[in-house]
Order: C-alpha cells, then sequence, then structure tokens
C-alpha cells in the first residue's frame, strides 16, 4: 500500500482512525534490537507472507499508536493522539531511578535501554517538531528524576529541540550525551558500539548551550543586529523617560522599607502590562492571599476598591472587568500560595509561569518571604543563590522579571547585598507614612539607583495615590494634578 507523505505528516496530529489496531504479539528482533527489548516495550510487527516486516506499531500508553511504515520510512497514527504521553513513559514509574534518557525516536529510546543493560528509564518524544510540547505536557513526570539526559538527533533540528527543552528544567539537573560522529543511539547500536555509548552516556557532562561568540565575524553580525526594542512601557512618564521602557531578559528590583507601598506599586505596573500589551502575566505575591491579588487588578480598572466591604460592586460586574483586562482566558496566572516557601519550589514554578504557560512578565512579591525561617549567614546565602538564579532565568528563558525587597535603615537590601548587584534596574520608593497632612502620606518619591541599560539614575517622579479610585498616578506640576489624584501643588511645595 502507497502513502502520502503530506497525507502521513497531517495523520500524526490528525489520526486516520480513532480505533487502535489490533495486533498479535509478533516482537521480532530488528536494526540491533532484540525481540525481549521489543517485548519490554510491546512494539509489535505486521509482517508479510515471507516473515518481511512490513510495519512497527509503537504504544503511546492505551489511547494511540504510531504506525511506521519500513520501506518509506513514514509514520501515521491511530487512536487519541492530541494528549498523548512521551513514548515509554508508561514503562516507568515517576522518580523509580535517579536518572531518565529523552530521545528523538521510538527504536532510539528501545536502542538506548538495551545498551543500559534494559536497567535505566528512557522515553522519546514524537518528533524533533513536537519535542517541546511533548515534554511540556510530561513536565511533571520528567521533573521527578534527579538527572534529565538529553540525546536526541545529531543535527540542526535535534539540537534545537534539545535547546528548547533544557530551558524546561533546572540546568542542574540537565545532561547532555555528546553523540559524536553518529546520527542516533541506534546507529551505535547497528554499528556494534554499545560499549563505547555506554561510556559516552555516563561521561555525559551538564548541558551548555552552545552561544560563546568569539571570532570577529560572529561579533560583527551581532554589531549589525537591530536593537531589541523594549516589549512594554511604565505607566508612569518620568520612569519610562530615564528607563527607555521594559526589555526582555532583565531584572528589575523595586526596593524600600515596609508599608510604603511596593505592592500597590507594581500592582499598578502589572494592570498596565495586561492593558497595553498581549503577553501573559505571571504574578507571584507571597504576602497576599490570591483573591486580594486579582481584586487589587480589578479595582485598579474599575477605579474602585473593590476588596474593600463598603464598596458595592457585584461579583458579576468585577467578572467581567477581569475579563476586559484579561482579554482572553490565561494570560494572568496567579501563584495561590501565601506566606513563604521552599526556594527551590519556587524556582520551578517560576520555570513553569514561563516555559509552560508562557508569562513574559513575572512578578514576585516579595524575596525575603522566600526565606522567612533561616537566620544569619543562611538566610544571606538562601538570598544570594535565588537572586543569581533569578537574574540566570531571565536571561536563559527570555522574560522580565520584577521583584520586590525590603531595604534596612541604610538603604541596602535586607539580608543579601547580591539582590541588588545582579539586577539591571533598581527603583526605590521612599514616603512619609506618619505625616500628619493626607497628601503628604499619599505621595511617593521614586529614585532609579542603579539603571544598566541607560545609566541614568535619581529622581524618577513623584507618584500620588487617590484612596477613592486606589490608583497610583504620577504628578505633574507644570500639568497640575492628574484628574484622579486631588493634590494641592502650593501645599506640596512647602513640605
Amino acid at each position: 500500500m502507497y502513502y502520502n507523505k503530506k497525507k502521513i505528516e497531517n495523520t500524526m496530529n490528525n489520526p486516520i482512525s480513532n480505533t487502535l489496531l489490533k495486533l498479535n504479539k509478533n516482537y521480532v528482533p530488528l536494526r540491533g534490537l532484540t525481540a525481549k527489548t521489543m517485548a519490554f516495550f510491546d512494539v509489535r510487527a505486521i509482517s508479510d507472507n515471507k516473515g518481511k516486516v512490513e510495519k512497527l506499531v509503537f504504544p503511546y500508553g492505551d489511547e494511540a499508536q504510531k504506525v511506521r511504515v519500513m520501506e518509506t520510512k513514514e509514520h501515521y497514527a491511530v487512536g487519541n493522539m492530541k494528549d498523548v504521553a512521551l513514548f515509554g513513559m508508561d514503562k516507568f514509574s515517576p522518580g523509580q531511578n535517579m536518572s531518565i534518557t529523552i530521545t528523538e525516536g521510538e527504536l532510539d529510546a528501545m536502542s538506548v535501554f538495551q545498551m543500559l543493560g534494559s536497567k535505566y528509564p528512557v522515553v522519546s518524544v514524537r518528533s524533533s517538531t513536537t519535542a517541546v510540547e511533548d515534554c511540556k505536557n510530561a513536565r511533571e513526570y520528567l521533573n521527578s528524576f534527579s538527572k534529565i539526559y538529553l540525546c536526541l538527533d545529531n543535527d540542526p533540528p535535534g539540537e534545537k529541540a534539545t535547546n528548547k527543552i533544557a530551558a524546561l528544567f533546572d540546568p542542574n539537573k540537565v545532561h547532555y550525551v555528546n553523540l559524536g560522529n553518529y546520527k542516533d543511539p541506534n546507529a551505535f547500536l547497528q554499528d556494534g558500539k554499545e560499549k563505547e555509548f555506554t561510556n559516552v552516556w555516563y561521561s555525559s557532562k551538564k548541558y551548555i548551550p552552545k552561544g560563546i561568540v568569539s571570532s570577529w565575524d560572529q561579533q560583527f553580525k551581532i554589531l549589525g543586529q537591530k536593537r531589541e526594542r523594549a516589549l512594554a512601557s511604565y505607566p508612569f512618564p518620568s520612569l519610562q523617560e530615564m528607563t527607555y521602557g521594559i526589555r526582555s531578559k532583565e531584572l528589575i528590583l523595586i526596593t524600600a522599607q515596609e508599608k510604603i507601598g511596593k505592592t500597590e506599586f507594581i500592582r499598578t505596573i502589572e494592570h498596565h502590562l495586561l492593558s497595553t500589551t498581549e503577553e501573559n502575566v505571571g504574578i507571584i505575591h507571597l504576602e497576599e492571599e490570591e483573591q486580594r491579588s486579582i481584586q487589587g487588578l480589578v479595582g485598579i480598572h474599575m477605579g474602585q476598591p473593590v476588596h474593600l466591604p463598603d464598596c458595592m460592586v457585584s461579583l458579576s460586574d468585577q467578572q467581567e472587568a477581569l475579563k476586559d483586562l484579561t482579554k482572553t482566558d490565561g494570560r494572568l496566572n496567579v501563584y495561590t500560595h501565601f506566606g513563604s516557601d521552599d526556594p527551590d519550589l519556587i524556582l520551578d514554578v517560576l520555570r513553569s509561569m514561563v516555559s509552560v504557560l508562557g508569562c513574559k512578565f513575572v512578578f514576585i512579591d516579595h524575596i525575603t518571604m522566600l526565606v522567612t525561617g533561616y537566620e544569619g549567614d543562611d538566610e544571606r546565602k538562601k538570598l544570594d543563590y535565588l537572586s543569581t538564579k533569578f537574574a540566570e532565568l531571565t536571561r536563559d528563558l527570555d522574560f522580565t522579571m520584577f521583584l520586590v525587597s525590603h531595604v534596612n535603615d541604610d538603604g541596602k537590601t535586607r539580608g543579601s547585598r547580591n539582590i541588588a548587584k545582579v539586577a539591571d534596574l533598581i527603583i526605590n520608593l521612599d514616603r512619609d507614612i506618619e505625616a500628619q497632612d493626607e497628601n503628604t502620606r499619599n505621595t511617593t518619591f521614586a529614585t532609579v539607583r542603579g539603571n544598566r541599560f541607560s545609566g541614568r539614575t535619581g529622581p524618577a517622579g513623584i507618584i500620588g495615590f487617590n484612596p477613592q479610585s486606589f490608583k497610583l498616578s504620577e504628578i505633574t506640576f507644570s500639568e497640575g494634578p492628574q484628574a484622579d489624584f486631588d493634590f494641592n501643588v502650593e501645599e506640596f511645595a512647602n513640605v
């Protein structure tokens, strides 16, 4: 039977039949693989009258099968292939071993399993094209192993998929299997190089992405690249002017002493990003419950403090306002946990928000809450570790992080100097919370204390809080106060 290639490619995600093939247990040795290995993975052969294997049928759990036509090397699917697990995933329990290996083909997965003595878990993605999506769907399962060995094909599509899969996990657990001159693991097996592959696998190093630029030609090419434009603007004009906007791969640090209003400041930025961009936003507010985080954004959008008991805004109106703000379901991602948490768990949540949920902007308020329970040198080491990891992740995963930190009486980040050192932009907030005059109490002074991109530091605007609308907006003296902030310019000038 002849299979049209284009048709077969389309049927991998649109199976030609919803009914699984009912086959005899025909486990045939093939391409160096033993019948025992075939039987372990339940890969059955369809042979002609002379015993020649025409097709191999690879099971994807109990829901789907992938059929390989041996003569043409084409594939098609039967059953429900939409949300299938990785090939071989049903053969190994989560975390049953220290390590798991990911390959780019079913035959390669079985080859690695056999060459390593049939002892270690090995799974396969459907193809290099679907590799990242396949691993995202199985991320929790894969992450249950202490080490993840990436053993995809030794070609450009395989390398590209390897880079993207590696970004889904903690780099300390990802190892790269360098296949050298071989295209894939099955080539080792067919060439009788089982021992050589085993040595390569055991000597695999932690994955380091390719990207070190040394030559003039490479550097000239980089100089000729268009400068990356800002992803978004700030809602405060003075801050926007000093920073040239919000760029990806940056860690933006918001500092202030306690109760100054850091959360409302970043909430204003969160609302602005949801209003003015189409990017997904992740929120990790460790000092407030998720309801307050969502109500705060809805309140800004409606111009009313909907979280207060005397604000008579119906639930349905709040829900409509949230839909109007976020535009599409899934754009706003709120971490539903209150209080301190394990630092490594937060790093995992952060990776999920960016790699799986597609968040381009993530807000963490505040870093000190992540090390509650630690004291002295232990607290400093944890904060050093977290702040360094945060900065690394913004580069590796290509997103922007807004990080809140308390400062001590000397204006230094509490617990660790490293927090400020790794930041690309430092915005400090200050206000007189004990002033007798209400306008003065509701006035915040923003100062840029560090600015890697433009170098501009110093006063970054005066921001007023309107207790009626619960909104923050910058006060401009040339034009008088903005409409939603009741502010007496002459009175302020004498303060």
